[in-house]
């Protein structure tokens, strides 16, 4: 989580007595649902579009769609207008040819069992929307390669423009280009992991995070189904809010946030622990409540969910680890300030509570880190400030 990135100390939120509830207004909104692995039904909204952006990059990025044509085939299908489904099963036969041997690690082919296939997205900038029509432009981390051999998966960075139109209800993938993305170095305090370390990781242990775009009138997660669905999307939307650039810069939004999300059980700690860590972040990076620095510089920090596997869950409670990678940093000034990326595995605690799932505690654990990306250099500092600002939020679970 960008907490402890920023900060360079994990903050675990302790229980304390309990606060008054903070009751979720209640919308009635119809979650996202999966056909052939692609997951469809989005609101008629820019969060809508952006979720159905992401979903469809993630799926375009998976192991089954680079390795299973079949699979491939189906999932375009189900994503796809209907006047683009031809090209873009086309487009997507070539891109797995290119991107399938980056799976492979040092081993002589390719195990799709094995193979470690993940992208997150760390922001969405909306280039153009109507009703009829988006174009999102995409920022995201990948890591590719192989649990088996000896080979550490190798994280790398993409641009992806994705164009959707409004079709049958729902949006619908247009088209899509990707582009080398903004380079961020892995945080220096990081080493990385062994092959064998991403096990967890592989298309059998764990699932791709799941976004919808689901909302309340304030813009902050819509009430999550009481099942573990629901519990892995509620994990995934904590961790990205707790990354969000707003929760150091912007009590109010924190506080509103932390009362949408956190169980009126462990509110009054967790407001106090993030309080501080806010006053803490913003102090150690000379940014004021604004996000920026006196010479204008600009506080960027992103959270994106890479891959979620479930603990344990039943009615009332769950526990959700979550693989991310966070961004972090000032986007112009000094180019050691540059942000940079951690890797952490977090573990979400929740209960259900007002009528959705709230958190307990989100706790920081061993991180799993790729290989830097191969002869790639890092990009400047200033250029980052293209994926900042809240407008460029991705959209959440």
């Amino acid at each position: 989580m960008i907490v402890s990135f920023a900060t360079g100390s994990p903050s675990t939120p302790a229980p304390s007595a309990p606060s008054p509830a903070h009751a979720a207004p209640q919308v009635n909104v119809e979650r996202a649902r999966a056909v052939d692995g692609v997951p469809v039904g989005y609101p008629h909204t820019q969060d809508g579009a952006k979720a159905a952006a992401a979903n469809y990059t993630v799926v375009s990025g998976s192991t089954a769609f680079l390795t299973n044509s079949e699979r491939r085939h189906r999932a375009v299908a189900a994503m796809s207008a209907r006047d683009a489904a031809d090209a873009a099963g086309k487009k997507a036969d070539l891109a797995a040819a290119e991107s399938v041997a980056s799976l492979r690690g040092d081993n002589p082919e390719v195990s799709a069992d094995q193979a470690i296939a993940r992208t997150g997205v760390l922001s969405a900038r909306v280039l153009g929307y109507d009703d009829q029509g988006a174009m999102i432009r995409l920022w995201t981390t990948t890591v590719r390669g192989s649990a088996a051999g000896h080979a550490t998966p190798v994280a790398g960075y993409r641009s992806v423009t994705v164009t959707l139109v409004w079709e049958a209800n729902d949006w619908k993938l247009k088209d899509s280009s990707s582009t080398a993305g903004l380079v961020a170095p892995i945080d220096a305090r990081q080493a990385s992991n062994v092959a064998a370390d991403f096990s967890g990781y592989v298309p059998a242990a764990a699932d791709d995070p799941v976004v919808t775009g689901a909302a309340r009138p304030d813009g902050l997660p819509a009430p999550y189904e009481q099942n573990e669905q629901g519990a892995r999307a509620a994990a995934v939307s904590a961790v990205m809010l707790y990354g969000d650039t707003r929760f150091f810069t912007d009590e109010q939004w924190r506080h509103r946030m932390l009362a949408a999300t956190a169980a009126p059980s462990v509110l009054k700690s967790v407001t106090s622990d993030s309080d501080a860590t806010a006053r803490l972040v913003t102090e150690n990076r000379g940014v004021g409540t604004n996000g920026k620095s006196a010479d204008g510089s600009e506080l960027i920090t992103r959270t994106a969910a890479l891959a979620t596997r479930t603990i344990s869950c039943s009615g009332q409670a769950a526990s959700i680890e979550l693989w991310t990678a966070s961004a972090g940093g000032i986007a112009g000034g000094e180019e050691t300030r540059r942000p940079q990326v951690a890797f952490l595995r977090m573990t979400v605690d929740l209960t259900w509570a007002d009528g959705t799932w709230k958190t307990t505690s989100v706790t920081p654990s061993a991180p799993l880190v790729p290989s830097p990306p191969a002869m790639q250099q890092a990009d400047s500092a200033d250029s980052f400030s293209e994926v900042g600002g809240v407008g460029n939020a991705p959209a959440t679970a």
